[in-house]
């Protein structure tokens, strides 16, 4: 996130970021990493209760899930308002091009990162093992390679952290690989937002449906895929109704602001009165906020840069950080310290995961980004004039 639970843009996409969206990711990226944190290393008993109320802890360290459906509305948002600036509109993507970008900015990770677990599983090391009765490597590797990995977890249990996280990619690249298809065959403008606003508006039911399996609950398509498409109709949006003015621009920043804060603060008091809609306000929210922030182009203030720097390796840092993770974790445990001073670990473990997927992305990714694009789209159509 995707991607998704993020697959989303590459850091190689556009000479001009919009810091503000990758400041989103950023925070969207840290929630996921906390989250994985405190599951290791509660902040229970810790000092920082002493000073914070539980309420505001519990929304930094348990929302994990809903930083993963902020990547999914990120990442359709971007991916369709990369489309919609480079063939004008969505039912003129060239099928190729679109393919080879998305392969370009997946695989190379993606690839890396099933070898490297797959050789710590057949070496045994703790926490990358795969050891359940109905899991196997096999199992593991196709449904990592076959975008399935979120239905093997629904039917034989959680994998181990580092394959876990791939859920969200499942969902996602699913969802692209069938997109530009749709767009293709839906061909008529009207059409095809009536049927993203339907997928996108189903994702309270969708959730609702499944009631017997946890697993499958939190993982499922379709309501990925509904989040997604949230994105994808605020770049439609964006592109088609521009903000008019900067007091109404700053009106939607506020409102996408505050459904999402409500969310991730008072989403145990909301859930008791709307239940599995709580989700369609954060996408629904996460997609207004996108909307109005399409056309901002100012730096990111000084004091969240570093926020802004996590954004920009968002898919870098979700596919590793759980090695970082796991890492300090195991030194944790042998420290035995004062769980009092737990809070002190967060720090240099998120430091860490930055730093792993900084060095990953300009070293590898975004080099064979680069050579991929290069080599398969040199003789690529040029894309045709936006209409008007």
């Amino acid at each position: 996130m995707t991607h998704t639970g993020d697959a989303a843009a590459s850091p190689t996409d556009s000479p001009s970021r919009n810091a503000a969206i990758d400041l989103l990711r950023g925070l969207s990226i840290l929630l996921v990493i906390v989250h994985h944190i405190a599951l290791r290393i509660p902040l229970k008993e810790g000092g920082l209760e002493t000073f914070l109320p539980r309420s505001l802890l519990n929304a930094f360290v348990y929302n994990g899930y809903e930083a993963v459906f902020l990547f999914f509305v990120i990442s359709g948002f971007l991916i369709a308002g990369n489309a919609l600036e480079r063939w004008g509109s969505l039912e003129r993507i060239d099928l190729r091009t679109f393919y080879v970008r998305r392969g370009a900015r997946i695989l190379p990770c993606l690839v890396l990162l099933v070898a490297v677990l797959s050789v710590l599983h057949l070496a045994g090391v703790p926490n990358f093992t795969i050891d359940t009765e109905r899991q196997s490597l096999p199992g593991a590797l196709l449904s990592v390679l076959g975008l399935y990995l979120n239905w093997y977890e629904g039917s034989t249990g959680y994998l181990p952290g580092n394959w876990d996280v791939l859920w969200s990619l499942s969902i996602e690249e699913v969802f692209y690989l069938g997109f530009p298809l749709v767009c293709l065959v839906l061909h008529r403008p009207k059409i095809l937002v009536a049927a993203l606003a339907l997928l996108a508006l189903s994702l309270p039911v969708t959730r609702a449906a499944i009631v017997d399996n946890d697993i499958w609950r939190e993982k499922a398509y379709l309501p990925g895929m509904a989040a997604i498409a949230a994105g994808v109709l605020a770049a439609l949006f964006a592109q088609r109704l521009p903000i008019p003015g900067i007091r109404l621009q700053r009106i939607l920043c506020a409102v996408g602001c505050g459904g999402i804060a409500a969310n991730l603060l008072f989403g145990g008091l909301l859930w008791p009165v709307i239940g599995n809609g709580l989700m369609l306000v954060l996408t629904a929210s996460a997609g207004v906020l996108l909307y109005a922030l399409k056309d901002e182009r100012c730096g990111a203030p000084r004091g969240v840069r570093w926020l802004t720097s996590m954004g920009r390796l968002s898919y870098e840092i979700y596919l590793t950080h759980m090695f970082v993770v796991f890492g300090i974790v195991a030194v944790h445990t042998a420290w035995q310290g004062d769980p009092w001073f737990g809070f002190l670990w967060y720090l240099p473990i998120v430091g860490l995961c930055w730093l792993l997927g900084a060095i990953l992305a300009h070293i590898y990714s975004i080099p064979l980004d680069r050579a991929l694009r290069a080599r398969f789209l040199a003789t690529a159509k040029p894309a045709p004039a936006p209409a008007g």
